[in-house]
């Protein structure tokens, strides 16, 4: 082997791992960070819910053990683990110019705020509009609905 192929592949396994999480991401999308190893990531949310029934309800809701105020923790945990994909913030607002029903879903906002995924949330919900009602529907028991549960069957019902 010559030196001068040596020297190529030294300075190819020398930039290998720098280029390793661009080369591994998904086209169009920018690598989330990994957090810290060794230290323990707990996600936390704090919802606070307002209408003209609820004047400011407000959950804790722990997730990864589920806990909290939250009165139903685990499925909420299970729903926003469901929206929780790699590269994507699932709390994201609707896109700007984004084609939406209009279609009035009532008075119902929410605000969420605390870390998921190792990453900040600072959102708000509300009901203005088809795309805004499809995105709280997506979240509704973490806002206390019942929308995002599957259908209990007759069997489920009387085993209570």
């Amino acid at each position: 082997m010559s030196l001068r192929l040596l020297c190529r592949l030294a300075r190819t396994a020398a930039i290998l791992p720098a280029l390793a999480p661009a080369l591994l991401a998904a086209p169009g999308a920018t690598a989330a960070p990994l957090p810290p190893a060794g230290l323990d990531h707990e996600d936390h949310l704090t919802i606070t819910i307002a209408d003209d029934v609820r004047h400011g309800t407000h959950y804790e809701l722990y997730c990864h053990p589920a806990g909290g105020t939250h009165p139903r923790a685990r499925e909420a945990c299970d729903q926003v683990d469901g929206q929780t994909t790699w590269a994507k913030d699932p709390f994201a607002p609707v896109p700007a110019g984004e084609m939406c029903t209009m279609m009035y879903g009532g008075t119902q906002r929410a605000h969420v705020t605390g870390t998921w995924a190792g990453r900040p949330v600072d959102a708000e919900f509300n009901r203005t509009n088809g795309c805004e009602i499809a995105r709280w529907n997506r979240f509704s028991l973490l806002f206390g609905d019942s929308k995002g549960l599957p259908k209990k069957t007759s069997a489920q019902t009387f085993r209570k």
